[in-house]
C-alpha cells in the first residue's frame, strides 16, 4: 500500500479522485482549474504520467489495500469529496470504496461512464457465453486484459486466439503461460486516437473475431471502428450494472471552491 501523507491543506479544500487514463485527466484538470486540492489514486507509474504536474495535483501510485487499509488512508486524509472514477468493470474497488465511504460517513461521488450504441456488435452477457459462440475454424483476437485471459481460453472454441495487451511483463508473463506463441501477443498501448496497428494486426494475424469489454469511452469505441472497417465480429462483455453521475453532473454537483465552503 502507498503510505498516505497528511497535508497543511483544509480538508473541507481537498478532493481525493480515484481513476485510471480515460477521463481521470481531463475530470482532474478541471477540478485543479475549480480551486481544489485534488489528490489522484492511481494503480500504476504509467497511468500517472498521463496526469500534468501541477502544484495542486497530487498522485497516488499502487492499490490502496482491503477495506480497513482504505478506511485507514480516509481517515488520515478527509476531504470533501472522495470521487469513485474507476473503470465500469473495478466492481471490487467499487464496493469497498461504498463501504468505506458510508462506514465513515465521508462524501462519496460516483462518475459512471456513458455507454456507447453497440451498433453491429454482440453483447455476451458474461465470459462464459462465449462457450455458445460457433468460432470454430476462426481466429479470435482477445483484447481484455491479462486476468481474464485464462477464462476467455477456456471458455473459447476458436481454432487459433491472438492477444492485444497493454504493455507490462506481468502481463506478457501471463499470457505466454497460457501456451499463446509470442508472435501472437501483442503488448502496446492504445493510441487516443489512432489504431492503426491493432488494424494491422488483425489483418496480419487473420482475425475474424474481436473479444473485449463493454467498457465505454475511447477503447471500446475503437475497437467498434476496426472491426467495421476489416468487417470483423466484435464480441462485447456486458458491464456491470451500475449508476452514476456524468462528467457534467460531477463538476456541477462538486462546484467551484470559496473559502465559505466548509
Amino acid at each position: 500500500m502507498v503510505p498516505i501523507l497528511p497535508q497543511s491543506v483544509p480538508s473541507h479544500q481537498r478532493l481525493w479522485l480515484l481513476s485510471g487514463t480515460g477521463e481521470g485527466p481531463k475530470l482532474a484538470g478541471a477540478l485543479i482549474g475549480r480551486g481544489w486540492q485534488l489528490r489522484v489514486s492511481v494503480v500504476s507509474a504509467a497511468a500517472a504520467r498521463a496526469y500534468p504536474n501541477h502544484p495542486k495535483l497530487e498522485i497516488q501510485i499502487g492499490a490502496l489495500g482491503n477495506n480497513g487499509e482504505l478506511k485507514l488512508a480516509l481517515e488520515q486524509w478527509p476531504c470533501r469529496w472522495v470521487i469513485d472514477a474507476t473503470h465500469p468493470f473495478a466492481r471490487h474497488i467499487h464496493q469497498q470504496l461504498n463501504q468505506a465511504c458510508g462506514e465513515l460517513h465521508q462524501p462519496l461521488l460516483r462518475y459512471w461512464r456513458p455507454e456507447l450504441a453497440p451498433g453491429k456488435a454482440k453483447i455476451l452477457p458474461n465470459l462464459a457465453a462465449l462457450n455458445n459462440e460457433a468460432l470454430e475454424g476462426k481466429v479470435l483476437l482477445l483484447a481484455l486484459g491479462a486476468r481474464e485471459l485464462s477464462k476467455a481460453l477456456q471458455y473459447s472454441r476458436a481454432s487459433d486466439h491472438c492477444v492485444r495487451l497493454l504493455p507490462s511483463p506481468g502481463a506478457l508473463r501471463q499470457a505466454l503461460s497460457h501456451g499463446l506463441a509470442p508472435e501472437r501477443i501483442a503488448c502496446l498501448k492504445p493510441h487516443p486516437s489512432q489504431w492503426f496497428v491493432e488494424a494491422a494486426l488483425c489483418r496480419q494475424w487473420g482475425c475474424h473475431s474481436v473479444l473485449t469489454r463493454q467498457s465505454g469511452g475511447l477503447n471500446e469505441n475503437h475497437w467498434h471502428k476496426v472491426c467495421e472497417a476489416l468487417n470483423l465480429q466484435l464480441l462485447l462483455i456486458a458491464r456491470p450494472q451500475g449508476e452514476g453521475l456524468s462528467l457534467d453532473e460531477v463538476l456541477t454537483k462538486i462546484g467551484i471552491f470559496n473559502e465559505d465552503q466548509a
